[in-house]
């Protein structure tokens, strides 16, 4: 099998185009190195079966000769992460959309099965827990830029189902619920690399709002084995499905957690979300998955817990830093 990953230098990216390498598919792997890395592929560039291409989902000839040429298609390609969207909400907003509904426009086109990554976010400020695929999102005013991301990746849902209804595309849809694991950057506002780093460097481990936000996080091991199963699985076309782990910690007691094992004397401060982000941000307090769906459909579970997870990210920081220091 012939396997496309958009955003395939990307922290989730990577990891599916080496998993699906070590199963003996061969994967072509677009990135326009925005967010992504050639770090993040460097283990197996040089694998006869592995195909990096430098390139935009904006790029028309590019998507088309690759969206021809492989089987499957998987589509990671977005802007992510709330400082990202924040700073540049135009163009954001340009890719999520403009650039999924190209993707799916292509794989229409050749007849080729799609996955589309979706988020968490889509849920807004839904404080259920657990959150179930149908239930409602709810989200503030289109003045705050802060929604711009889940509103977006919602749009990208319509618009693969819409595919599906309409067309009969064989489009698949996910929800993240915060993967984690080594080599993913925290440029970007995600968590706990950037707590990990706080911590290994020995500055203050900044807490934005008052800490008591709760997350649920998912080995990004996991997930990948999540995505690889429902694209396998005949019946996953045409639905949405969470994929999250287990259980749910405040990011105040993740930050005592993470200054625990590794040890560090930094001290835990809190920054207001306006200093963090921007005026009249909004976080949502909870956000628990049920993963009830795809662990019904394929037998989906998550092995690591977040004790486990933390362990891998701070061994992989700390080979960072050992690395930069010499």
């Amino acid at each position: 099998m012939k396997v496309l990953i958009t955003g395939g230098a990307g922290f989730i990216g990577s990891y599916l185009a080496e998993s699906y390498l070590q199963r003996g598919e061969e994967v072509y792997a677009l990135d326009d190195l925005s967010t992504g890395t050639l770090e993040n592929i460097q283990s197996f560039v040089a694998n006869p079966q592995f195909h990096f291409v430098h390139g935009s989902i904006l790029d028309q000839d590019t998507m088309v000769e690759l969206t021809g040429i492989c089987d499957v298609v998987v589509h990671l390609a977005a802007a992510v992460g709330v400082h990202l969207i924040l700073e540049e909400p135009l163009r954001s907003l340009h890719v999520n959309i403009v650039g999924t509904e190209k993707v799916l426009e292509l794989a229409n086109k050749f007849r080729k099965k799609t996955f589309i990554a979706s988020t968490s976010e889509v849920y807004g400020r839904n404080s259920k827990v657990p959150l179930s695929e149908d239930d409602y999102r709810i989200y503030g005013s289109t003045a705050l830029a802060r929604w711009s991301y889940a509103s977006s990746k919602a749009m990208d849902e319509f618009l693969a189902l819409a595919y599906w209804r309409t067309k009969r595309l064989p489009v698949i849809v996910a929800r993240f619920f915060n993967t984690v694991g080594p080599r993913q950057s925290g440029r970007y506002g995600m968590v706990i690399p950037r707590l990990i780093g706080q911590a290994l460097r020995n500055e203050p481990i900044t807490v934005y709002g008052g800490g008591t936000q709760t997350r649920n996080f998912t080995y990004v091991g996991d997930v990948v084995r999540g995505v690889m199963a429902l694209i396998d699985e005949p019946r996953a076309v045409g639905e949405i499905f969470n994929i999250g782990g287990e259980g749910e910690i405040s990011i105040q007691e993740l930050a005592e957690r993470i200054k625990d094992m590794t040890g560090s004397s930094s001290p835990i401060t809190h920054v207001p979300y306006e200093e963090a982000y921007q005026e009249g941000f909004e976080d949502m307090e909870r956000r628990v998955p049920d993963s009830s769906k795809i662990a019904a459909l394929v037998g989906y579970r998550n092995t690591c817990t977040l004790d486990e997870i933390l362990a891998r990210v701070i061994e992989y920081e700390r080979g960072r830093l050992v690395q930069t220091a010499r």
